[in-house]
């Protein structure tokens, strides 16, 4: 009995070991890692994401967020190309390309990439003057960048993007700066309100000229209404006049052919022997019949 139980309490310790080993065998890696597996210390392979199993013992791994990270460049002082001490700081955006490079080929990116950026921010902030510093952010962004991706693609790292936060000049060249800003707002203000004005007065003139030829237009066009309301009269009294002096001479040229024709059958009646023949003249003016006397 005491042999069947030292034997049954062996099997329990070996199938222990063996769930204890199994689970240390056991790793899962994340979507967005990569699982360098590690035989003896050196690099075996490349773990993608899900569960893989280890050799106990021989085998371990080494995980790499694969995600985009980012690093903050302390602030620091940096001479201008005209003598001017600037604070410049930025940040830099990366993300792991090749997770063996950026496990074996560099210690501590982080640090790495902050002290390079630091001595290629005062190279390329030395090259300019203050004015070309404060306005060629986007230029030194991407000269920064494109200095720093070079650098670490050989440590299996790609910079994604640089921004340089702030440019801060001494306060006495910034008070300067801000007054020199304010008289050109209030210059601007002034050249706006100006145009303002200038451009009200346009308005109002040419307002003033459209209604001008708006009345200019409706006055000449009562004018035509009238002269053609005129002219219609006229032609109207013309027509009436030549019609009535039409009437009036076809009366006239009746009235002289009915005189000519009884001008030549007028008869006088008088008493025969009488000298009212003679006082009238009627022998001339046509024949005269005579009517006997009443005895």
């Amino acid at each position: 009995m005491s042999g069947v139980s030292i034997g049954t309490f062996l099997l329990f310790v070996l199938l222990f070991i063996a769930l204890i080993a199994l689970a240390r065998a056991a790793r899962i890696v994340s979507q967005y890692e990569k699982g360098l597996v590690m035989r003896l210390g050196k690099y075996k392979a490349t773990a993608d994401s899900g569960l893989t199993f280890l050799v106990p013992v021989i085998e371990d791994m080494v995980k790499v967020d694969m995600r985009e990270r980012v690093i903050n460049v302390d602030p620091q002082k940096v001479i201008t190309k005209d003598n001017v001490s600037v604070t410049v700081d930025a940040v830099i955006y990366y993300r792991i390309s090749d997770p063996v490079k950026a496990t074996f080929e560099v210690q501590n990116f982080a640090y790495a990439a902050t002290t390079l950026a630091q001595t290629n921010l005062r190279n390329l902030i030395g090259d300019k003057s203050l004015d070309e510093t404060l306005t060629a952010r986007d230029l030194i962004n991407a000269n920064l960048r494109a200095v720093l991706d070079e650098a670490t693609n050989t440590w299996g790292v790609k910079v994604t993007r640089v921004e340089v936060q702030k440019i801060d000049p001494p306060a006495d060249i910034t008070e300067a700066m801000s007054r020199q800003m304010k008289a050109e707002r209030d210059k601007r203000a002034n050249i706006l309100e100006a145009e303002g004005v200038k451009q009200a007065q346009i308005l109002q003139a040419e307002g003033v000229r459209q209604s001008e030829i708006l009345r200019a237009e409706g006055d000449a066009q009562a004018r035509i209404t009238r002269a053609t309301a005129e002219a219609k009269a006229i032609e109207m009294v013309s027509n009436a006049a030549e019609q009535f002096f039409k009437e009036r001479a076809e009366v006239s040229k009746k009235l002289d052919v009915l005189n000519t024709v009884l001008a030549h059958q007028t008869k006088f009646i008088v008493p025969a022997g009488s000298d009212l023949v003679n006082v009238l003249g009627l022998d001339e003016k046509g024949p005269v019949v005579p009517v006997p006397r009443k005895v």
